[in-house]
């Protein structure tokens, strides 16, 4: 895994005596994804530059180096990712009229066949036979691609199917130095002295609403984020960028949905165990050391489990616990791991060691980020890269095998309110709202006992009053929405028009789909690639550690969407067919427990160690100065919190990174 910048433009920027140090100030910013070794190539009269900065996993020689140039000296790519089936890409290629030359970085003398064997090289050798797209579409793979062809004086910019890596665009500049910005950062890209670094106060509505910004958007006017799937074609003499999708994860959901498999249960599992089997052995391709990260959850354990069925040696993994209760799965992963034989790390985090990362989170994301998760993911990708600089995860599980307990809870909750006249859930609603939260959890206390365990809040009150907010929903989509919802940001971003996205004004064409499958749908395109897979990568790389995601290889999506909804869910119970899985390699009893997550103690930390810290990023003073927010709402869940009356932990969150982020850019 690497970075990449570059620069298209016509202007001074692409001078002989301008660009190689623009470009290598520009990869210096990120060179926690690559520090191993540095890369820069331009062509001023195609005015073209690219620069890259290598984490050496496959072909650790300088053979591997990038930009890379193809055999034909058509193409020269930069080049983020792996692609995990490029020795199978190689034999159908094969050797013949393969001559390459050296990477860029180290010459242009060519050899005879294959002159290493990194996948930037087959990447290349592809293209010069089939094309740019049939190349991707027989990858297997997580990329982030920057292709220059010399041929036609146009840049191609790519993403992989699911959005694991990260890719930002965009035209900044005016007159002759308008340039067509790229990257692995936005970091990077605010290197260059042509970015502008105006604040988009719509992708921040957004961000408030989700504390993630969904793509195409980004934190900065004028830049986006190359949406998953999507190939962007782009050249000084049609500046604006041409945009097609090469795998649509929607339309694998419809066609899944319309031609299900028709095999047995026990078929169907078999199925996904040797596809999952087989993901992981191409992910764990390394030439450098390699492990897991393990929570001791189904979609982690799977992972390992397989991992440690094809391994020689025991698997490395990692986790870290709390001491806070509620907190901490580390036990369940230590059991886990001594079940399935692993060399097994943990690391019991102390209040102090997490709230140490809080400064480094606005550096880590370069944009506003507030999944409070990340604090747990940096500090597991810390502790693996102690040991290795490989490590796989267990993510999109959930989104493929309906693993949150959020669908059902949707689907249920519609079908008994759309049986309910509107008037009547709004007085409903009213009545909820007349006790307050702490009344509300002095009341069911004497209940809780009673209750079966998935139905057991640590704060009813709370569930209550958000649940009063859902009776007013016209549709299943809407009511969705609003249980995703962080802020509803009409009154709370100054001079901001909020985005259509697919959760909201600009629906997906889903029909055929049930509400459980339009729900992981939709989660699918929106928080697994925006919230969760950048929440890991940027961790991780922070640490100059790659991540890989074996449920993420698209031959499993597929797969999965192609399974009967009664192979995912089973009553109340999601994810049976991966379930099925893992008892094949873990007992059952060492798994049934309820989801925990992967959180941290946020609420108390706010009215403890980060008090003065929040309080000072959440003056009204302040805030009305900087004029992004209207403080009054803030101002009023900040107080409700610190007295403890309310837990407004992540909305407050969403505030705080954005406060931070400001500070620091």
């Amino acid at each position: 895994m690497c970075g990449f910048v570059g620069f298209l433009t016509a202007g001074q920027w692409a001078r002989d005596e301008v660009a190689p140090g623009l470009l290598e100030r520009m990869a210096e910013t990120i060179v926690h994804r690559g520090p191993d070794s540095a890369g820069y190539w331009h062509d001023a009269a195609g005015g073209i530059a690219l620069g890259h900065r290598r984490l050496a996993i496959v072909e650790l020689s300088p053979a591997g180096a990038q930009p890379m140039r193809s055999a034909c000296g058509r193409y020269v790519m930069a080049f983020n990712g792996e692609i995990y089936n490029h020795l199978d890409l190689r034999r159908q290629l094969g050797t013949k009229e393969h001559s390459h030359p050296s990477p860029l970085a180290g010459g242009e003398d060519g050899n005879a066949g294959w002159r290493g064997h990194s996948d930037t090289e087959t990447l290349l050798a592809g293209f010069s036979v089939w094309g740019l797209r049939a190349t991707l579409e027989r990858c297997v793979g997580m990329f982030a691609i920057a292709v220059w062809d010399k041929k036609e004086r146009s840049l191609t910019l790519a993403r992989d199917r699911l959005g694991e890596k990260p890719l930002y665009y965009g035209w900044q500049g005016q007159g002759a130095d308008a340039s067509l910005l790229f990257g692995s950062d936005l970091a990077a890209l605010k290197a260059h002295p042509a970015f502008a670094a105006d604040i988009n106060r719509d992708a921040l509505s957004l961000y408030m609403r989700h504390n993630a910004i969904a793509a195409p958007h980004s934190i900065y006017r004028g830049i986006c984020k190359l949406q998953p799937g999507c190939l962007l074609t782009a050249s000084l003499a049609q500046r604006e960028p041409k945009i097609e999708a090469y795998w649509s994860l929607p339309q694998v959901a419809l066609q899944g949905a319309a031609t299900p498999f028709a095999g047995t249960e026990v078929e169907a599992v078999d199925a996904l165990e040797a596809l999952l089997k087989d993901a992981v052995r191409q992910q764990m391709m390394a030439d450098v050391p390699l492990g897991a990260f393990l929570s001791g959850g189904i979609d982690s354990s799977t992972v390992v489990a397989l991992m440690q069925a094809q391994s020689q040696r025991p698997v490395k993994t990692f986790t870290i616990g709390f001491n806070e209760q509620g907190y901490n799965e580390a036990l369940h992963a230590k059991a886990v791991a001594h079940h399935l034989g692993t060399d097994h790390t943990e690391l019991y985090v102390t209040p102090q060691q997490a709230l140490d990362v809080i400064p480094k989170l606005p550096q880590l994301y370069s944009e506003p980020f507030s999944d409070s998760s990340q604090i747990p993911t940096f500090l597991v990708s810390q502790l693996a890269r102690q040991q290795v600089t490989v490590s796989l995860s267990g993510d999109a599980g959930d989104e493929l095998f309906a693993g949150y307990s959020r669908y059902l809870f949707t689907r249920n909750l519609w079908r008994k309110l759309e049986s309910l006249p509107q008037s009547l859930r709004r007085l409903g609603a009213a009545g909820i709202q007349v006790l307050s939260p702490t009344s509300w959890n002095t009341l069911c206390k004497p209940v809780q006992p009673l209750l079966p365990a998935s139905l057991r809040q640590s704060n009813m009150g709370d569930k209550l009053h958000k649940g009063a907010a859902l009776l007013n929903a016209r549709s299943v989509d809407e009511l969705y929405l609003d249980l995703v919802t962080h802020w509803k940001p009409d009154d709370l971003v100054l001079g901001a028009i909020e985005p259509f996205t697919p959760l909201r004004g600009n629906p997906l064409s889903l029909t055929g789909l049930d509400e459980v499958q339009r729900m992981m749908v939709l989660d699918a395109v929106t928080y697994l690639p925006d919230d969760i897979l950048c929440k890991v990568d940027r961790a991780a790389m922070g640490v100059s550690l790659e991540t890989r995601v074996p449920f993420l290889d698209h031959r499993v999506v597929e797969f999965a969407w192609k399974l009967p909804q009664h192979l995912k869910l089973r009553g109340s119970v999601g994810k049976w067919a991966l379930r099925q899985v893992l008892y094949r390699h873990v007992p059952r009893e060492m798994i049934e427990r309820p989801k925990m997550g992967f959180g941290v103690p946020l609420d108390e930390w706010l009215r403890g160690p980060l008090r003065d810290w929040a309080e000072d990023l959440l003056s009204e003073s302040r805030l009305r100065q900087e004029g992004y927010f209207n403080p009054v709402p803030i101002r009023q869940k900040w107080n409700e919190h610190v007295s403890g009356k309310r837990n407004w932990q992540h909305h407050l969150w969403d505030v705080l990174m954005f406060q931070a982020w400001l500070t620091e850019y």
